[in-house]
């Protein structure tokens, strides 16, 4: 039988001849009816000699196009929560300059807290600003992680019933590793609220929950 003929009888791709892509999401590509069991046993086609078969692939490998454009996202199960209290001594005695908590762990991840006494953005000079903090040092490149997250200022009085709090969710990584309030409270609060700063001690508390990370492939 000529060879064309046979040839005729393999399926192609399609009319546009497009390139299958493979990544961590589609590791295999082929046909699933790729020829007839009658005419593969026939033979008239040569396709099995001697109970042999022989099968054979040709690959070209292409630059990849759209890299970095994927990403898998996974969701925790059933996520749990982590709190870290920040105490703060001399509270009236800050400067304007950015304050860190250290760093505490959660969901596998590094955090801390962030808070500038006198505002920032569109808090400055009005608002103490208080943010939550991913320390990237410990997220591999290109991944972010999905979190639940509480700031509050704990009240020192009452057994906490008064409590100022914030509550969000957002996505951190390498674009945007922080996430808070600029106007969180008010600069006069330890006026208004005597219970939030005693002897000049002020008590940050963040509550951080890992909803899920987000990786590249």
């Amino acid at each position: 039988m000529p060879l064309s003929d046979v040839l005729a009888l393999l399926p192609r791709l399609d009319a546009a001849g497009k390139e299958r892509r493979f990544h961590g999401l589609n590791l295999q590509s082929g046909f699933d009816q790729f020829i007839k069991l009658s005419t593969f046993n026939d033979a008239r086609y040569g396709f099995v000699l001697e109970d042999t078969c022989v099968l054979g692939a040709e690959v070209f490998v292409c630059g990849e196009r759209s890299r970095g454009k994927g990403e898998v996202l996974s969701m925790k199960k059933d996520p749990t929560a982590s709190e870290y209290a920040w105490k703060i001594v001399n509270f009236s005695k800050l400067d304007e300059k950015r304050q860190e908590s250290q760093i505490f762990s959660t969901g596998d991840h590094q955090w801390k807290m962030v808070l500038y006494p006198k505002g920032k953005g569109l808090g400055m000079g009005t608002h103490l600003s208080l943010y939550l903090a991913l320390d990237l040092a410990t997220l591999p490149a290109g991944c972010r992680v999905y979190a639940d997250y509480t700031l509050r200022l704990v009240d020192q009085v009452y057994g906490r019933q008064n409590d100022r709090y914030s509550k969000a969710k957002s996505w951190f990584g390498a674009s945007s590793s922080e996430s808070g309030w600029s106007r969180y409270i008010p600069l006069s609060f330890h006026q208004s609220y005597t219970y939030l700063v005693v002897k000049d001690i002020c008590i940050i508390e963040a509550e951080v929950m890992v909803l899920g990370t987000g990786s590249p492939f």
